[in-house]
């Protein structure tokens, strides 16, 4: 009986190594992935004549994208403007200036093209995206248009339910993970540019407020709080632990304070403990591109390549058994430009890290 157990023992942990390797894939396959996908895009989703997107192939609501894609997707040629040292960004640039609006109280980018809501993550990401390609080109033009974006964003917070953004603008019913993460992110990358304290000063009044209301005991970071009712909606996703996850990491490289670095290995881990089942994330790949983001800034100070392996299993899977026969991805019926940007970004991302030898990934 001894033996019976040490027999299913030693291959329950060999099918555990197997699980948590990483699958082997050049940075060559991710480029011609890359390729692929922003062929992709700019056939089924660009129109061209328009310098406008598409939100899905299929039935659409509206004839051309809400923002939230353009979002994902302006992220994703900042990547893969670092790996081709391109102008990938500038045809999304412009679609996106399609979206801005002066309404008062201070300019910022509508969530469709005709007026409509402004949210303050849509900003945010977009912000974010802004930041990384300023501090790779230094091209001030990023720089003013994610200062401007923080300029509205502080319009978006009170001391309602004890601080916090709002998700909305006209809507002030939540405040959401996803409206108070990213901006963290966008105050320390305006910290990192200019030094200046009030930008570090908002990002910690951001994150002591995210943490104390929106932290769950685990880690893992809760969608929202009511506003009225206080009551939090317990839903979690990838991309607000993502955000919380990098903040954390970027306040340990600017304070040198170690309670971050802590605090960040701590929310990795249940992360993957959370997300990570069955060999796979869920299925939403931009929501996991943001977590990524958290995880590669990690990597950037823990040099722990292990806790990688996750994204590049599951991004091996995706390609693999989520593709159809245009190479469009997703198991939505009709695919999404979200999807697309989401994918692409991590395969950006994974080709940038360039770790074609794993022995470190183990």
């Amino acid at each position: 009986m001894q033996h019976i157990i040490k027999v299913l023992t030693g291959f329950l942990l060999l099918i555990s190594c197997w699980i948590n390797s990483p699958a082997q894939v050049s940075r060559f396959e991710y480029l011609q992935r890359i390729k692929i996908i922003e062929g992709n895009i700019d056939r089924y989703f660009y129109l061209k004549d328009k310098g406008l997107y598409l939100e899905n192939i299929g039935k659409t609501e509206k004839p051309y994208s809400y923002l939230w894609p353009l979002c994902a997707l302006i992220q994703a040629k900042n990547e893969t403007e670092v790996l081709k040292n391109d102008h990938g960004m500038q045809p999304v640039m412009k679609a996106i200036d399609r979206y801005y609006t002066k309404t008062s109280p201070a300019p910022a980018y509508q969530s469709y093209i005709e007026k409509s809501s402004r949210f303050y993550d849509d900003n945010q990401w977009i912000a974010i995206a802004y930041l990384d390609a300023y501090s790779r080109t230094k091209n001030k033009v990023y720089f003013n248009r994610a200062e401007e974006i923080y300029t509205w964003l502080l319009t978006g917070y009170d001391e309602k339910t004890g601080g916090g953004l709002y998700w909305k603008e006209d809507e002030k019913t939540s405040k959401n993970t996803c409206s108070n993460g990213p901006n963290i992110l966008v105050s320390l990358g305006l910290y990192q540019a200019t030094k200046e304290k009030k930008y570090l000063d908002t990002a910690l009044m951001v994150y002591n407020w995210t943490n104390k209301t929106l932290r769950g005991p685990d880690g893992i970071y809760f969608d929202a709080i009511k506003v009225s009712s206080l009551k939090i909606d317990s839903a979690t996703y990838t991309y607000n632990t993502g955000t919380m996850l990098e903040s954390n990491v970027l306040l340990y490289k600017i304070t040198k304070n170690e309670k971050y670095l802590k605090e960040a290995k701590f929310i990795a881990t249940a992360a993957e403990k959370r997300f990570y089942k069955n060999g796979k994330l869920p299925d939403h790949y931009w929501f996991n591109a943001v977590l990524l983001r958290g995880y590669l800034a990690l990597y950037s100070v823990e040099k722990n390549a292990s806790r990688l392996a996750l994204f590049i299993n599951d991004a091996e899977r995706v390609w693999k058994t989520e593709r159809d026969e245009r190479n469009l991805l997703g198991k939505e019926t009709d695919k999404n430009l979200l999807q697309q940007a989401g994918i692409l970004e991590i395969y950006a991302r994974l080709a940038t890290l360039n770790l074609t030898n794993r022995k470190n990934i183990n």
